[in-house]
């Protein structure tokens, strides 16, 4: 009896050790899977969070800008809104659902991977091109003698698309290595043909030179930073001053008689036609010298009471002089030189040279527009047709502008860390 009851406490503590061993193993096995688990919750959470990697100090300038962009359009526009259509908000309305849908386009391409716009760059510089040729069409639209824009539901300017369109041309072409961008062809010639085929268009068939002479000074960086040998940019400046001092000599007459010569004349005197060529000029030269330091107060502007033309469109800053004074003009010019450096370091630290050709056009397109735009108002230059990017009023250039910072965000996602 004695040897049974051994037996079975020996048989029940085996039992025992068992049950514990499995326990042990059940407890391991429920923790390995808890372990899982975590880990893969983690990583979905990092997968989550991956899409607030774009570079948030250039979205917050572009957001405020576009923002104070609206004010001063509302600001600059109603006296002429009121007398064109008797409504005060109509042209700050459409700048309004312009920015709504260029912030839409603009999170939208941040999410798409800009390496995929490489591969289609030479059916864009086409399309870039030929689109130029629509103001030709039934679609296309004259104002003030030239025919600049086509109408297709909303009135846009093509040459907003071509600018980035070239911007991506050129970019895939000096990345692509079946071309042979370190000979004089390659790499020079070739590039500089392809920018002047739209160049010649905007001149010849729109009468649109200053959107052709921006297109040549960003498409002109984008060469140099691709590694474009100077020697050879030497040799094309030396024969292309060479043409142009003979297109002088044999069109001499035809340049001093057209308008382009009446608007160097106003711009080199100023004072002597203030009710002719110069009359923009020197309205808006009396609209910041009555600002001040700090202005006459948001909104109470005299000069945007139809003594500027289209006071909301090329001649706002004008407005925005008048209005916030030297610590207005200040502080824009500050957000527009933090977004320049932002680009200038996302470009820099891009993942690849595609990225980084990409984001150089695209900021020096909207530096080049706003120092010309600038220049212009404070009659630094002659004045032509440029507007200033996010505060000028126009729906089309403002949807394509928010869509090319979506691009430079995209690009920013995959950046070394600034």
């Amino acid at each position: 009896m004695q040897k049974k009851s051994m037996n079975t406490k020996q048989t029940s503590r085996r039992a025992s050790n068992i049950n514990n061993v499995r326990n042990t193993k059940s407890q391991k096995a429920k923790r390995n899977v808890q372990n899982i688990r975590a880990t893969s919750t983690v990583s979905k959470i990092a997968q989550f969070k991956l899409p607030n990697r774009i570079d948030m100090p250039l979205l917050i300038v572009v957001l405020i800008l576009v923002a104070f962009g609206i004010v001063m359009v509302l600001s600059a526009s109603a006296p002429s809104s009121l007398a064109e259509t008797g409504k005060v908000y109509s042209y700050v309305k459409m700048q309004g659902i312009a920015a709504i849908l260029g912030l839409v386009v603009m999170i939208f391409l941040s999410k798409v991977d800009y390496k995929i716009y490489k591969k289609f760059y030479k059916l864009i510089y086409w399309f870039s091109v030929l689109i130029l040729l629509s103001v030709l069409t039934p679609l296309g639209r004259e104002t003030a003698g030239a025919r600049r824009w086509i109408y297709i539901g909303v009135q846009m300017q093509p040459s907003e698309i071509t600018k980035i369109g070239l911007i991506i041309y050129l970019a895939g072409y000096f990345t692509d290595s079946k071309n042979k961008t370190d000979s004089l062809w390659g790499g020079c010639l070739k590039p500089i043909i392809a920018v002047a085929i739209p160049i010649f268009i905007l001149y010849k068939v729109q009468n649109h030179l200053s959107a052709g002479i921006i297109i040549g000074l960003f498409s002109l960086i984008m060469i140099i930073i691709s590694g474009c040998q100077l020697k050879y940019l030497a040799e094309m400046a030396g024969f292309a001053c060479m043409g142009l001092v003979g297109a002088l000599a044999i069109f001499k007459d035809k340049i001093s008689g057209g308008f382009r010569s009446d608007r160097i004349v106003a711009w080199l005197h100023p004072w002597e036609d203030i009710s002719g060529t110069s009359y923009q000029t020197v309205q808006g030269l009396y609209a910041i010298g009555s600002g001040g330091l700090f202005g006459v107060g948001l909104g109470k502007s005299k000069q945007k009471y139809l003594y500027i033309p289209e006071a909301h469109n090329d001649f706002i800053f004008a407005i925005l002089a008048e209005e916030l004074g030297f610590v207005g003009c200040f502080l824009v010019i500050a957000l527009f030189a933090i977004l320049v450096i932002r680009g200038i370091l996302i470009a820099i630290r891009a993942e690849d040279m595609f990225g980084s050709l990409l984001v150089t056009g695209i900021i020096a397109q909207i530096a080049i527009q706003v120092l010309f735009n600038i220049a212009v108002v404070t009659n630094t230059i002659p004045n032509t047709g440029i507007s200033l990017p996010f505060l000028s009023y126009g729906g089309s250039s403002l949807i394509i502008l928010l869509a090319s910072i979506g691009v430079v965000l995209n690009i920013s996602r995959t950046a070394k860390k600034i």
